[in-house]
C-alpha cells in the first residue's frame, strides 16, 4: 500500500496567510464601491454626449442585429397551416349516385348496340367532392343466409320491380322488407328446382363447375342458390327501366355489378368462367353477325357451358305467351345454332325449356373447319385478356395451342376445393413474366397469417357472418380471397388496369375465385353501399400522381356500407395523408404497425365509416 501523504507546518502556514489576505482586499473593495455610489453620478467632461446617453432608453440605442441564419441552407417553410380538408354530405338525391352509369349523361350517347348503357364517367371538374348518404332510415343488412330471402325496404326504396314482376315471383314488398321467394320468368317453381334441372343435364355437384357468369341476372336469384352448391356466379345487368336489380342482388349478399352486353368487352379476362347463363335475358345473341356470343365464347373456359332459357327456346309451347310469331321465333333460334356452330360450340342437349351448349377444349378442329366456316376468322394480334374499353371484335379467340387433340387448352384444372391451392396453369406454363410457382406458393402462405393479424386488429372481420360483401383492389394473386374462403363470405377481387403488365385476374380465376378489372381514377360500376368491408394494398402508391387521393377516398366511402371497415397497407407517408382526409369523411380511423414489427416503413390503416343518413325527404322532394 502507498504510503499517506501529509502537508508540513510551514505548507499549511502560507495557505492560512493567503485566504486572509484575500479577503482583506474583498471587504476594501466593497466598502469603496459603496461609498463611490453615494457620492451620485460620475461626471463625464463631454456634455453633449452625456445628455445623449441619459435621456435615451436603452431599447432605442441603435445596434448591430447580430443575424444567426445559415445561408448556405434554404429557409423554413413558412407557418402558414393547410387548410383542413372538408368533404359535406351529398344531397339526399344522390344516395343512389353511380357516377359512370348516370341515366342523364348516358342520353348522350348513341343507342345503337346499346352503347348508351355502358360505362360513360364523369370528366374530372365533373367529380362530386362529397359524402353520397344513405336513404332515411337504412339498416345493416339481415346475415347471411337469410339475407338470400330478406332486406330492408329502406334500403333500396323501390317497388317498381315487385309491381312489374309480380306474377313471377321475383320480389315482394311485406311491410318494412323485401321477400325475394326465388322465383324468375322462366323457373316460376323457385331457383333452386330450375338448378336441379340444370344439374339433370350437367354434373353440378363433382366440382368441375366453379366459376359462373349470369348474364341480364334480374336480382340474381339464379347465383344466389347457385352458392349452396360451391359454385359462384358474377351476376350482371344494366342499371335500366328494372330499377335496383343489381342493387337488390347486392342487399341480398350475392356478388353482382352493373353491366351490359353492349360495344365494349366484358371486364374478365379470357377462359374464365366455367359455366355462363342466360335466362329471359333479352340479349339478342344472332345479331350483329354473333358479337355477342363471340363474347361468352371468348370468357367461357376450354370445355366451359352456355346455357340458355327463354326466347326462342321452347317456342312451340311459349310462342304465344312472348307475343311474337311462330316464324320469328323459329328463325331466331336457327340463327343462334349456326352462331354457335361457327364457334364450333357442340349443342349436347335441349330438354324443355333449357338448351345447353359446351365450348371444345382446344382449337384443333375449329381451326381445320375455316374451310368451311368463313367467319368468324381467328383474331390476330389483340391480347384475349385486355378487356378494358376494349371494342368487341367479330374474331374469334384462339386457345393455347396443344400437342394433342385431347389436350385441354391451356392446362387442365383441378376440381373445386383442390383447385384453390393448386398451381395455376397461366403461373405453371411460364406465361406471367416474374411469377413463378415458389411466388404464388409463398404469396399464399403470406396471405393466411396476414389475415389472421387483421382478425386480431379488426373485430368486425374476426366475426363470423359480420360480413358478407368484400372488396380487394389490388387483388395480386387473389391471396387475400383465398385466405378467407372458409368464411361466408365473397370476395370481388380488383385487378388494375394500371398492372396490365403482369395481368392476374386470370390466375384468379384459375383458383376458382371472382373478380374484375378496374382504373380506380374511375369510379365502379356498383351501388353505393355495396361492400361490407374493403381492402386496399398499395393502391395510394400505385395511383400517386395518376388520380387526386381524395377522390379515390371518396369513391370507397360511397361504396362502403354504414360501420363498413376499410384496411389500407401502404407507406407510412401515404398513410398519414390519407387519415388526414379520412378525418374529415366521418371515419374512425387508426395507424398501426405493419405484421412483421415497427421496423417496416409499410403500415396498416384501420378505419370504420361511422353510421349516417339523409335527413327525411319532404313530401315535395319525394315526388
Amino acid at each position: 500500500m502507498a504510503a499517506a501523504r501529509f502537508l508540513s507546518p510551514f505548507t499549511l502556514f502560507n495557505t492560512k496567510y493567503s485566504l486572509c489576505l484575500v479577503a482583506i482586499l474583498c471587504t476594501t473593495f466593497y466598502f469603496i464601491g459603496i461609498w463611490q455610489h453615494s457620492l451620485g453620478p460620475i461626471p463625464i467632461p463631454n456634455s453633449s454626449t452625456s445628455a445623449v446617453v441619459s435621456s435615451a432608453p436603452c431599447y432605442s440605442l441603435k445596434t448591430t442585429q447580430l443575424d444567426f441564419m445559415p445561408h448556405h441552407l434554404p429557409p423554413d417553410p413558412s407557418a402558414t397551416t393547410a387548410p383542413l380538408p372538408h368533404f359535406p354530405p351529398c344531397d339526399p338525391s344522390l344516395s343512389e349516385y353511380t357516377p359512370c352509369e348516370d341515366a342523364r349523361r348516358s342520353l348522350k350517347f348513341d343507342r345503337d348496340m346499346l352503347i348508351y348503357r355502358q360505362r360513360h364517367c364523369p370528366e374530372k371538374k365533373e367529380l362530386l367532392k362529397c359524402r353520397v348518404p344513405a336513404p332515411y332510415g337504412y339498416k345493416v343488412p339481415f346475415r347471411w343466409p337469410k339475407s338470400r330471402e330478406f332486406a330492408w325496404f329502406a334500403n333500396a326504396p323501390h317497388k317498381e320491380l315487385a309491381v312489374e314482376k309480380k306474377n313471377q315471383n321475383w320480389i315482394k314488398v311485406e311491410g318494412e322488407q323485401f321477400r325475394f321467394p326465388g322465383g324468375g320468368t322462366m323457373f316460376p317453381r323457385g331457383a333452386d328446382a330450375y338448378i336441379d334441372d340444370i344439374d339433370k343435364l350437367i354434373n353440378l355437384k363433382d366440382g368441375s363447375i366453379r366459376t359462373a357468369i349470369d348474364t341480364g341476372c334480374g336480382v340474381a336469384s339464379w347465383g344466389a342458390y347457385l352458392l349452396s352448391r360451391n359454385i359462384v356466379a358474377v351476376s350482371f345487368a344494366p342499371r335500366d327501366t328494372h330499377v335496383s336489380q343489381v342493387q337488390f342482388a347486392l342487399e341480398r349478399g350475392v356478388p353482382a355489378l352493373i353491366g351490359v352486353l353492349a360495344s365494349i368487352r366484358l371486364p374478365y379476362p379470357s377462359r374464365a368462367f366455367d359455366m355462363a347463363h342466360c335466362s329471359r335475358c333479352l340479349i339478342p345473341w344472332a345479331t350483329h353477325d354473333g358479337v355477342y356470343l363471340i363474347e361468352i365464347d371468348r370468357i367461357l373456359r376450354p370445355g366451359g357451358y352456355w346455357i340458355l332459357s327463354g326466347p326462342p327456346i321452347n317456342w312451340q309451347k311459349h310462342w304465344r305467351g312472348w307475343n311474337r310469331t311462330a316464324d320469328d321465333l323459329e328463325q331466331e333460334q336457327s340463327q343462334i345454332e349456326t352462331v354457335a356452330k361457327t364457334l364450333c360450340w357442340k349443342k349436347i342437349v335441349q330438354k324443355g325449356d333449357l338448351a345447353i351448349w359446351q365450348k371444345p377444349t382446344n382449337h384443333v378442329h375449329c381451326k381445320a373447319n375455316r374451310k368451311i366456316f368463313k367467319q368468324p376468322r381467328f383474331c390476330q394480334s389483340q391480347n384475349p385478356d385486355m378487356a378494358w374499353y376494349t371494342k368487341l371484335d367479330k374474331c374469334l379467340t384462339p386457345l393455347p395451342e396443344v400437342s394433342d387433340v385431347k389436350e385441354i387448352a391451356g392446362g387442365q384444372l383441378p376440381k373445386w376445393p383442390e383447385r384453390l391451392n393448386a398451381i395455376p396453369p397461366r403461373i405453371s406454363s411460364g406465361s406471367l413474366t416474374g411469377i413463378t410457382e415458389n411466388t404464388f406458393v409463398e404469396n399464399t402462405e403470406l396471405w393466411k397469417k396476414r389475415v389472421e393479424y387483421y382478425k386480431r386488429i379488426d373485430h368486425q372481420l374476426a366475426e363470423t357472418g359480420r360480413y358478407r360483401n368484400l372488396l380487394d383492389m389490388n387483388a395480386y394473386l387473389g391471396g387475400f380471397a383465398s385466405a378467407l374462403v372458409n368464411d361466408p363470405l365473397w370476395v370481388m377481387n380488383a385487378v388494375p388496369v394500371e398492372a396490365d403488365q403482369i395481368n392476374t385476374l386470370g390466375v384468379i380465376y384459375e383458383r376458382g375465385l371472382i373478380g374484375t378489372y378496374q382504373n380506380w381514377c374511375e369510379a365502379m360500376s356498383t351501388y353505393p353501399r355495396t361492400y361490407d368491408f374493403i381492402h386496399a394494398d398499395s393502391i395510394f402508391s400505385l395511383y400517386k400522381d395518376r388520380c387526386g387521393m381524395e377522390d379515390i377516398l371518396l369513391e370507397m366511402d360511397r361504396i362502403l356500407r354504414p360501420q363498413g371497415s376499410v384496411i389500407i397497407r401502404d407507406d407510412v407517408d401515404e398513410l398519414l395523408k390519407i387519415k388526414k382526409i379520412i378525418d374529415a369523411m366521418q371515419w374512425e380511423g387508426r395507424i398501426l404497425d405493419h405484421e412483421q414489427g415497427p421496423l417496416e416503413r409499410e403500415k396498416i390503416l384501420v378505419a370504420v365509416k361511422q353510421y349516417w343518413t339523409a335527413s327525411p325527404l319532404t313530401p315535395k322532394q319525394d315526388q
